[in-house]
C-alpha cells in the first residue's frame, strides 16, 4: 500500500467531525449521482450497510444511530482507521507512507510504479486516491491524473457536499443572518429537499444545501422556503384579526432577525389586523418563494466530496477493474459515483472496495 500521506485514511480520520459517519441504513444505487446510474447497485448490493456494520464488529467497534439510518462509529473515526490499519498489517499490507508517486504504467503483463523511492511492480494495481476535494487532509488530483494516463475518460471533477456563496447583491442579508439555522425546503433543477439549513457570511450551508450542491449547477436559481410544510398564506389570513405584529407573530414560526432581515420595515410592524391581501402575498413571496442565483459553491476546499471522476462506463461494475485494462482497478470516490449526505459516501468506499477485493 503506498500512500503519499505520512499516515494512512486521513480523510477517514476526520470525517464526520472525527465521528465518522461510517454508513446508512437505507443506501441504494438511488442515493448516489453518476452518468451511469446503475453502476453501483451490484456493488451495494453484495456489501451492504449491515455489512458495514459487521466489519465493525469484526474490528471490535460498535456504533451509534445519531439520526434515522445514520451509522456513527461509537469510538470515533480514529479508532476505525488505526484498526484497520492493524488488520492490514496482521494481513501481510506492507505500508508505505511518505512514498511519492510519480507515474504509473502497464508493461506487457504487469504494473509498474515509478515512486521517490525506487520502482514497484504488481500483478494488480488499485486506484484508492479519491478526488481532489478536502486537500486540507491530503487530498490531490494524483488519482484521476493516472487514470487519465491510462487512457480513462474522466468526467470533470467539481465540488460536492459544499456550502454555496451567494451573489454580492446578498452579502448584506448573508452578514446579517450568519449563524441563523433553520429547517427549509429547497429546490433546484426539479429536485427538492427538506432539511436544515444554516446562513453564513458569504452564502448558505447545512445539511439542506450541501445536499443540494450535488445537483446544483452553475447559473441555476434555488427556490428557498423558510417555513416548510405550512400553508403561510392561510395561516395569516386566519390569523388578520389579531393586533399582534406581524414580525412578533412571525417569531413564533421563523426566528426573529430572519422576518427583520428580510421583510420591510414597515410591513414587518404592521399589525396583521391592518395586513391586505398584497402584504400577506408579499410576505409570502419573501419567506417561501425567495428564489437566488448561487454564484459559486465554496470550492474544492470547502467540500466533503468530489463529483464526477472516471467514466465507470469504462469499468466492470462487479469487479471494478478496467475492462480494456486487466488487473487495473478502481473504486471509491475516484469514480463517477457520488453520495448524498449522511454516510452514503463511505458505503460507497467499503462496497466498491469490497468487489475489487475478490478479484485482485
Amino acid at each position: 500500500m503506498l500512500d503519499h500521506g505520512p499516515v494512512t485514511a486521513r480523510k477517514l480520520r476526520i470525517s464526520g467531525g472525527g465521528r465518522c459517519n461510517f454508513t446508512h441504513l437505507e443506501a441504494t444505487a438511488r442515493d448516489y449521482a453518476s452518468e451511469n446510474p446503475a453502476f453501483a447497485t451490484s456493488a451495494l448490493a453484495r456489501f451492504t450497510p449491515w455489512d458495514a456494520v459487521g466489519l465493525l464488529a469484526e474490528l471490535g467497534l460498535g456504533y451509534e444511530e445519531k439520526n434515522p439510518g445514520q451509522l456513527f462509529c461509537d469510538l470515533g473515526a480514529p479508532a476505525l482507521a488505526r484498526r484497520l490499519e492493524q488488520a492490514c498489517i496482521q494481513a501481510g499490507v506492507q505500508i508505505h507512507p511518505r512514498t511519492r508517486i510519480r507515474h504509473a504504467e502497464r508493461q506487457a503483463n504487469h504494473y509498474l510504479v515509478r515512486t521517490d523511492k525506487g520502482d514497484m511492480t504488481c500483478d494488480s494495481l488499485v486506484l484508492a486516491l479519491g478526488g481532489p476535494s478536502w486537500p486540507d487532509a491530503g487530498a490531490t488530483d494524483l488519482g484521476l491524473t493516472l487514470a487519465s494516463g491510462f487512457g480513462l475518460r474522466v468526467i470533470p471533477p467539481r465540488p460536492a457536499l459544499v456550502p454555496l456563496v451567494l451573489p454580492p447583491k446578498d452579502q448584506t442579508m448573508c452578514r446579517e443572518l450568519a449563524g441563523v439555522s433553520l429547517p427549509v425546503e429547497l429546490e433546484t433543477n426539479g429536485l427538492c429537499i427538506r432539511d436544515d439549513m444554516l446562513f453564513t457570511h458569504k452564502g448558505i450551508s447545512g445539511p439542506a444545501v450541501l445536499r443540494l450542491s450535488l445537483h446544483w449547477t452553475k447559473g441555476h436559481a434555488v427556490s428557498l422556503n423558510l417555513l416548510p410544510g405550512l400553508d403561510l398564506e392561510a395561516h395569516l389570513r386566519e390569523h388578520r384579526t389579531a393586533r399582534t405584529k406581524l414580525k412578533k407573530h412571525l417569531a413564533s414560526l421563523i426566528p426573529a432577525r430572519v422576518a427583520a432581515t428580510l421583510l420591510p420595515a414597515e410591513l414587518s410592524s404592521a399589525p396583521l389586523c391592518q395586513l391586505s391581501n398584497a402584504g400577506i402575498r408579499d410576505v409570502v413571496q419573501r419567506l417561501q418563494r425567495m428564489e437566488r442565483v448561487p454564484a459559486r459553491t465554496e470550492g474544492l476546499a470547502r467540500a466533503e466530496v468530489t463529483a464526477g471522476g472516471v467514466d465507470t462506463r469504462a469499468v466492470s461494475s462487479k469487479t471494478m477493474e478496467c475492462r480494456e485494462l486487466p488487473g487495473l482497478f478502481l473504486i471509491g470516490e475516484l469514480l463517477d459515483v457520488t453520495g448524498d449526505l449522511g454516510g452514503y459516501n463511505l458505503q460507497w468506499a467499503w462496497s466498491s472496495a469490497h468487489a475489487a477485493a475478490q478479484y485482485v
